[in-house]
């Protein structure tokens, strides 16, 4: 039998980060050869991804990085079956690795057949396998260019995000951390209403009241509060002449009020604002800049934006699961 030195031993778990007896179990198969045993790791993992291939990966870590003059960014999903392996440090590390190196591509397949360690990121991946004993993949690959390109990770690496912005200035470290934190939060899925197209409005303008006087048939049985069936969903809905009319509609219900009308103009503005509020849930739901501001509700995060004299120009989001 080969006589195997300590060092290999620590050379080969360095390398694929397999534990200690089973980096000395494949340089014993192996007879010392320390490629070979790399080798057998390596089969080892393979084996180990056939019979796992139909586990779910739906754990793991989210992770984003940015470059070093911070004009592109990359946020990847390492995926693996367990929230207990998904919290070890060594995974975390490899996740990291993998999102730098990531860092370097524009497309998840290019990632996946990039060299990395020696090996493609695919084959290192079910080489991983072997290693923790998990299903291991890359669950989401997402991309953000621009003149400046912050980052966030959420606590626990379960979200991680990312957000461009048109131009970089003394504080866009700050406002992109903001901006990437609220994204990460609230999960917006486009920038403004006006991505939308009409016809995905109004199919969710239909299912959306349908849910709610469905709400409403239950809870008028139960003899409790309805809930306001909204006329309209977003913006890109309002227009002028709805605007009119919802301000026409306010000024007649303050004079059924008998409220005096040399006082209307401090109190319309509210009923207006009440109203988009009301009618606009999906953009507030969806749209990033038509959000409220996490950190301070009272202004959007358009407004928080345009007080730094800059526009976001894109982002992304990635989670587990």
């Amino acid at each position: 039998m080969a006589d195997i030195k300590a060092a290999d031993v620590m050379k080969l778990r360095k390398s694929s980060g397999a534990g200690m007896m089973d980096c000395k179990k494949a340089l014993i198969e192996a007879e010392g050869d320390f490629d070979k045993a790399v080798d057998v790791l390596r089969k080892r993992g393979q084996k180990m991804a056939a019979k796992r291939a139909d586990r779910e990966s739906s754990e793991g870590a989210a992770i984003a990085v940015v470059n070093e003059d911070k004009t592109a960014g990359v946020s990847i999903v390492l995926g693996c079956e367990t929230d207990f392996v998904g919290k070890n440090d060594d995974f975390v590390a490899l996740a990291k690795k993998l999102a730098v190196h990531a860092l370097n591509f524009k497309t998840k397949e290019e990632f996946l057949a990039s060299e990395f360690e020696g090996v493609s990121v695919a084959e290192k991946l079910v080489e991983q396998t072997g290693v923790v004993g998990e299903k291991l993949e890359i669950n989401d690959f997402s991309r953000v260019e621009a003149p400046f390109v912050g980052s966030y990770i959420h606590v626990g690496n379960k979200i991680a995000s990312l957000v461009g912005l048109s131009k970089a200035f003394d504080k866009a470290d700050e406002l992109s951390r903001d901006v990437a934190m609220q994204v990460a939060s609230m999960g917006a899925t486009t920038l403004s209403y006006k991505d939308f197209e009409p016809s995905f409005v109004a199919a969710e303008t239909e299912a959306r009241i349908a849910v709610i006087e469905k709400d409403n048939i239950e809870l008028g049985r139960l003899g409790k509060t309805l809930k306001n069936v909204p006329q309209y969903i977003s913006m890109s809905q309002l227009t002028e002449e709805v605007l009119a009319k919802a301000e026409a509609d306010a000024k007649a219900e303050l004079a059924a009020e008998g409220k005096p009308e040399k006082i209307w103009d401090r109190i319309l503005p509210g009923k207006i604002e009440r109203f988009i509020s009301d009618n606009t849930t999906l953009d507030q739901e969806q749209c990033l800049l038509d959000q409220n501001f996490i950190k301070d509700e009272k202004k959007t995060v358009a407004d928080y934006v345009s007080s730094f004299d800059v526009e976001v120009t894109s982002f992304s989001r990635v989670t587990l699961g």
